[in-house]
């Protein structure tokens, strides 16, 4: 999926930043500054590591990192990691998702949009000392723009980027191809020029050899090993202030129900599920003492993605998909035999929103739905009618094409996500009703086949942002391979020319209802298209310990996640549970209300190998 899940990541290709929840990036010129608290102190916690004393929070999650350079990773816990690691130009409010100062504390635009400069804060340094300057972010974009091999993650942010300069230590000016309505929110993690002007192939270089890592966000990277952890420290000169607690480990357990019991026992803090808990996992956590379970509407889409033959950028065709799936009504018979309700009620058991559109309705400036003679809704009778219209007639208790071919289809399947094996389970019977076969391949690593374009459907799903454009960028043709088999910021091959001017409006429309509209359309014509078909908006669930973790923010506040949010802060609001350690906050009414103190974040994964950049297709959350 972005999972990409390839769910991220963006990822999080996940990853666009905007400047408000409705797109009106232009019309955010001050930023000031409302930030989250910053209280006084920070009393310690009773340690959960078994060393020194240190205030450890340690996080079960079921994803692995794909690669710890900013300009690979797209797993959601990849580029989760790197936002800890390093500041963006700007952030998102944890209240209402509103542009907030990042590394810029100003942005506003020339009259004709098409000359952005951001003002640079002047307290942010790296961990080795030196300062972090315009000319850092200017380096940053500039690689992206010069090495295709620096623009595989975040690429598409600077596509339409003409020149970027730092005239002076804090200024920092793009200038535009065309205006851009997100810029107060490029998702890109800023990096030290100075060390990594020394990198020489960004396309194999995993920032994963020499620790600690510098860096300039509210942790440092010290350690890492595959499959095993990543570690990371608290950055006592961070501007907007020190994390609470002094490790936080984000632990990678491939079996969820092992994870669920090291949370019962006290081994972790905190459990993220894959991508989220089930529901029996769920329901088996809420009557124990000291345990919440917090369950908010996900910013994640569950979705089955079609391949429409894999091809690079300059037409090259490569991989096995199935031909029968370039037929539009193939693809839609195959859409109107698929009871959603069903699935969320048997799958989901209630703990997710049927699908529709392709951005989740927890964005509702965005958030799209078909009309009634346009819905694909369960029909088992239309879908078999369409197969029979595409030439498919039923031979016996079997589909069979013109050229006497069974038609037999693949299905790529997350093995650590039990919602793909359970769907799939149901996508065999209703599809075998029908006369169509269906292997389902659940593996731990889907990216290989997927990016051959070895395969004919595969479980998808992203984390989506406020602004709607990466996940939306990843389906433009400029998102192809440059070569067969390469990774991409591609999400399943899809090129069409009307798309991609639709997306080119949308880039360039400051004005919110019109973006809106622009954006509908896309999405109407994915859902029509029957290359994306969203099953379901599954809701945030996950757990942590009281008496380790006192106080910690959501995003958004009112009801959100922890575990995977647009920004950092969850980790870095999070107050240890024992000792004196309790909230001194200031009582400004920050915006996120959360309290600043002492941390070093620690991940870590399970199993063993070689780190290969690779795109983030787990079924935990995928590109942010």
């Amino acid at each position: 999926m972005v999972v990409r899940v390839p769910s991220s990541s963006a990822p999080p290709r996940s990853r666009l930043r905007v400047l408000l929840a409705s797109g009106a990036a232009a019309l955010a010129l001050a930023a000031g500054s409302v930030v989250p608290g910053m209280p006084l102190g920070a009393a310690p916690q009773q340690a959960q590591a078994a060393d020194s004393g240190n205030k450890t929070l340690t996080v079960a999650v079921a994803q692995s990192v794909d690669s710890l350079s900013p300009f690979l990773a797209q797993k959601l816990l990849s580029t989760s990691v790197s936002r800890l690691m390093y500041d963006f130009l700007t952030n998102y409010d944890a209240k209402d998702n509103h542009a907030i100062p990042g590394l810029a504390t100003k942005w506003e635009p020339s009259a004709d949009k098409l000359t952005w400069t951001y003002t640079i804060r002047s307290d942010s340094k790296w961990s080795d000392g030196q300062q972090a300057t315009a000319e850092d972010a200017a380096w940053t974009f500039n690689k992206m723009m010069d090495d295709e091999a620096a623009a595989q993650a975040n690429g598409s942010f600077v596509t339409n980027f003409k020149k970027v300069t730092a005239p002076s230590p804090t200024k920092l000016v793009i200038e535009l191809k065309e205006p851009q309505a997100t810029m107060a929110a490029l998702d890109v993690p800023i990096v030290p020029k100075h060390v990594w002007e020394k990198v020489g192939d960004f396309s194999k270089f995993n920032n994963d050899t020499k620790f600690p890592v510098v860096g300039n966000g509210p942790f440092i990277l010290t350690d890492y090993k595959v499959d095993q952890y990543v570690k990371l420290k608290a950055n006592p000169d961070f501007w907007r202030g020190k994390p609470k607690f002094d490790e936080l480990v984000f632990k990678t357990y491939k079996d969820q129900d092992a994870a669920v019991a090291a949370l019962r026992k006290g081994e972790v803090s905190f459990v993220a599920g894959s991508p989220a808990l089930t529901p029996a996992q769920a329901n088996s956590l809420k009557g124990d003492k000291n345990i919440k379970v917090n369950e908010g509407p996900g910013r994640r889409f569950y979705a089955l993605a079609t391949n429409p033959g894999a091809q690079t950028k300059d037409g090259k065709k490569f991989g096995n998909g199935n031909k029968a799936l370039l037929d539009q009504k193939v693809r839609q018979a195959l859409f109107l035999s698929i009871d959603r309700e069903t699935i969320i009620d048997k799958v989901f058991q209630g703990h997710a929103v049927e699908g529709k559109g392709y951005i989740p309705p927890r964005f509702s400036a965005y958030a799209w739905e078909p009309s009634a003679g346009q819905a694909l809704d369960y029909d088992p009778d239309k879908a078999a009618k369409l197969l029979d219209e595409a030439g498919y007639k039923l031979k016996g208790d079997q589909r069979v094409g013109k050229d006497g071919k069974p038609l037999d289809l693949r299905i790529l399947c997350h093995a650590t996500d039990p919602n793909d094996k359970a769907v799939g389970k149901y996508l065999k019977e209703w599809w075998g009703k029908l006369g169509i076969g269906l292997k389902v391949d659940c593996l731990d690593d889907v990216s290989v086949p997927w990016y051959a374009g070895e395969y004919d459907l595969a479980f998808d799903g992203w984390s989506v942002n406020p602004d709607p454009d990466f996940v939306l960028g990843i389906h433009t043709c400029a998102a192809l391979p440059t070569k067969a088999k390469a990774s991409a910021t591609t999400d399943n091959f899809i090129c069409d020319k009307k798309y991609d001017e639709l997306y080119k409006k949308q880039l360039a429309e400051y004005d919110p209802a019109k973006r809106a509209d622009l954006v509908g359309q896309m999405q109407s014509w994915l859902y029509d298209s029957g290359y994306m078909n969203v099953m379901a908006y599954p809701n945030a669930v996950e757990a942590y310990r009281t008496d380790q973790i006192k106080s910690i923010t959501t995003m958004p506040e009112a009801a959100g996640n922890i575990y995977g949010q647009d920004g950092y802060w969850s980790w870095w609001s999070a107050v240890p549970a024992s000792g004196n350690g309790g909230s001194q906050g200031d009582s400004s009414g920050s915006s996120t209300g959360v309290i600043i103190g002492i941390v070093v974040a620690v991940v870590v994964l399970a199993g063993g190998g070689f780190l290969i950049s690779r795109r983030r297709r787990t079924t935990a959350d995928d590109r942010e």
